[in-house]
């Protein structure tokens, strides 16, 4: 069984989808249910330990088998949506509960969402090159990026501590339903709207997609991932984009006139990810 925090949000809703869909066995763990009521559900407080070392063991019919790893995704999911300290206190001392339940019941197996806001979001000033990949050191400008950048930082020594297990973070970009495509033209009228995250964006579908690589992998120890789809949100080509609000900003290497300036490299050679869905198919349908 696979255990899903945050299930009721939007990444969550998609991962479980994907999950049951090639024949895994879930429960959603979340403050509130999932939108399916099909789906085994248990409301658990993450951000209390004994909540959580409990939930992981066994909730009656609910977790009845053996865990065999975790998808964490419940926080406080962006800046703003509380105070600075309840989102940062609530993030970070829930991934710790998740990652410290997870080593004393030995469940080696944790993928869990980081953020692109660890790459240094909102991009007030210039990227340091683009496209901006895992290479560029965290420089965390909120609360809710610190929290996600302790993250993986905790997992790095979680890691060290049972070289046997995996903790994958993937840093999502800005998460998009089908039906927000609508929205996507009307970015266009100015390159500012979205800039504040190199115009890129993750189709929950190809999230879950991911989350679902990421769980499969073999591979061991503490590493992160940059998630986001294909393409822009954007119809202009990127460099009339970068001219506009970037002009200068060092290009790391060629890229496609709308390429994600977020790049997903890493993920596609490690992991074997690749993105299914894009809005300009959607808008084309």
């Amino acid at each position: 069984m696979i255990i899903v925090t945050g299930g009721s949000g939007q990444a969550g809703r998609a991962c479980l989808k994907d999950l049951i869909a090639h024949g895994h066995e879930v429960c959603s763990v979340d403050l509130a249910p999932p939108a399916d009521p099909s789906i085994r559900h248990s409301r658990v407080d993450l951000t209390d330990y004994g909540q959580t070392i409990a939930a992981f063991s066994a909730i009656d019919d609910r977790v009845s088998s053996q865990v065999t790893g975790i998808v964490h995704l419940a926080a406080i999911r962006a800046p703003g949506l509380a105070p600075n300290h309840v989102i940062f206190e609530t993030n970070t001392v829930s991934t710790y509960n998740v990652f410290e339940a997870a080593r004393q019941l030995k469940i080696r197996n944790i993928v869990w969402a980081s953020s692109e806001t660890v790459l240094g979001l909102p991009f007030a000033n210039p990227p340091p090159y683009v496209p901006v990949d895992e290479e560029y050191p965290g420089r965390p400008e909120t609360a809710y990026s610190l929290s996600k950048l302790m993250g993986e930082e905790m997992a790095k020594q979680f890691c060290r501590w049972d070289p046997e297990t995996k903790i994958f973070g993937l840093r999502l970009s800005n998460v998009m339903d089908p039906e927000r495509y609508a929205e996507f033209p009307g970015f266009d009228d100015d390159p500012r709207k979205r800039n504040w995250n190199l115009w890129a964006y993750i189709d929950a579908r190809d999230a879950a997609q991911a989350i679902r690589l990421a769980f499969d992998s073999k591979l061991t120890g503490a590493d992160v991932f940059v998630i986001a789809n294909a393409d822009g949100v954007m119809s202009q080509p990127n460099d009339a984009l970068l001219d506009a609000v970037y002009p200068g900003v060092p290009h790391k290497r060629a890229f496609g006139p709308n390429e994600t300036l977020l790049s997903i490299e890493k993920a596609r050679r490690v992991l074997g990810y690749e993105p299914r869905h894009s809005w300009r198919d959607h808008k084309a349908g």
